[in-house]
């Protein structure tokens, strides 16, 4: 069996070092973001999404196989002084390039908002360079030490803190985790999230399921093909990893590539991690506005269009957050009290 980790390594560590142009699918970028980035950093990015576009200010924000660098400082650009950037990348030769670039970024940003960790996106947990530091300094420690070590790693220090993000991104790189570990890699997004967190996943998927035929091929894996979620899967599991509100944002209609009878494309994928309420009680009514006749959601809760539907103090607060908020018309405790004595509402006009 190939080894994938290893093959996607060598693929990018080339990448970092010329243009390699297979590796990515036209984007069109904010032009007025990418004119404070350096032309190396441009040049040298692997994508088939732009999701910095999420990007809000104030935010956290972690991008998955941040590779050179640039979605990180186009977000950091619009996360502004008050927000945070982290990168996240397995390959020494990416993280390279992105951290040569860092102070000069700083400077042009007006601070340093921008930090970059080496890892596996699947395991966000364990911190690399911490454990290649420890492995230097105990050299003569064997293989179940070295376990110990990263699980004591893992609990104590993670690299990335439970509940610490506001927003995960990524862009065309979950499709080179192996499918062993796709599942421990959705877990561990909806780990860092905050309540109420979102990601933001531009990817590729496939029509179809991918062959094993496929799979075995290790120019098809690093090229962003063999490793793709088939479209309806993708959207499963994450809501089998606990995630609300998944949809496509953006769906390309042309295929990028077309290979063994299979389409592969870009999308973009959006999902909130669910939000924790008070659990205040009160009567919490919400009206579905149509078009269809039906809604359900991830819960199985059914709202049909037109009809008042009374709902918990918690799903009240999820519906109208976004993507829920344009589907309902929603009315609070208050909203249909009797007029008061002289005539006016719950708020009162004497």
């Amino acid at each position: 069996m190939m080894i994938v980790e290893e093959e996607v390594r060598k693929t990018y560590s080339e990448g970092a070092a010329r243009v390699v142009e297979s590796l990515c699918c036209p984007v069109s970028y904010d032009t007025a973001l990418l004119e404070k980035l350096p032309r190396e950093i441009i040049e040298r990015d692997y994508g088939c999404g732009d999701p910095s576009r999420y990007v809000r200010s104030g935010e956290v924000v972690l991008d998955l196989g941040s590779g050179g660098g640039k979605i990180c400082y186009m977000a950091a650009q619009l996360v502004g002084p008050e927000g945070r950037v982290i990168g996240v990348d397995m390959n020494d030769d990416m993280l390279a390039l992105a951290r040569r670039h860092q102070a000069e970024m700083a400077e042009v940003l007006g601070g340093d908002r921008v930090s970059f960790r080496k890892g596996r996106i699947q395991d966000l947990a364990l911190d690399q360079e911490a454990m290649e530091a420890w492995r230097a300094a105990h050299p003569e420690c064997g293989a179940e030490a070295l376990r110990l070590r990263e699980q004591q790693q893992r609990a104590e220090h993670p690299m990335i803190p439970d509940e610490s993000v506001d927003l995960v991104i990524s862009n065309c790189v979950l499709n080179l985790v192996d499918d062993t570990e796709k599942g421990q890699l959705l877990m561990g997004i909806f780990r860092v999230l905050r309540p109420g967190g979102r990601v933001a996943i531009s990817d590729i998927v496939a029509d179809r399921a991918v062959p094993e035929s496929m799979k075995e091929d290790p120019e098809l894996w690093s090229g962003c093909i063999s490793g793709a979620f088939e479209e309806a899967e993708f959207m499963r599991a994450f809501r089998a990893a606990g995630f609300v509100g998944v949809c496509y944002d953006k769906w390309e209609p042309i295929p990028w590539r077309i290979v063994g009878g299979v389409s592969f494309r870009s999308v973009t994928l959006t999902a909130v991690k669910p939000w924790r309420v008070s659990g205040e009680t009160g009567r919490h009514v919400v009206i579905q506005r149509g078009p269809f006749s039906v809604v359900e959601d991830e819960a199985g809760h059914r709202y049909p269009a037109g009809e008042r539907i009374e709902v918990s103090r918690e799903r009240f607060e999820q519906l109208g957050r976004e993507p829920f908020a344009s589907w309902f018309i929603r009315l609070g405790p208050d909203a249909e009290r009797e007029p008061d004595a002289c005539g006016c509402g719950p708020r009162g006009c004497c």
